[in-house]
């Protein structure tokens, strides 16, 4: 099980779910319509480190933390 947790105004409570790499995570928030249009958007980390490939093989009781753009002055 992989813990998955929606930083910044995406606004949604973390989620544990069995999959074991991040194109099956992106299947899954896909059809959900309050994180959907994120999803092109955020930044992914695996254990607090950026990740830029669906295909990072996950493990059991690793952190995926979506993470979208920000600005600030």
């Amino acid at each position: 099980m992989v813990e998955v947790e929606f930083l910044g105004p995406i606004n949604k409570d973390k989620v544990t779910l069995e999959i074991t790499n991040l194109s099956q995570l992106s299947e899954v928030l896909k059809k959900d319509s309050e994180i959907s249009n994120w999803l092109d958007k955020c930044a992914v980390a695996v254990n607090d480190t950026l990740v830029s490939s669906k295909d990072v093989k996950l493990n059991d009781g690793d952190k995926i933390s979506l993470l979208p753009p920000v600005c600030g002055g």
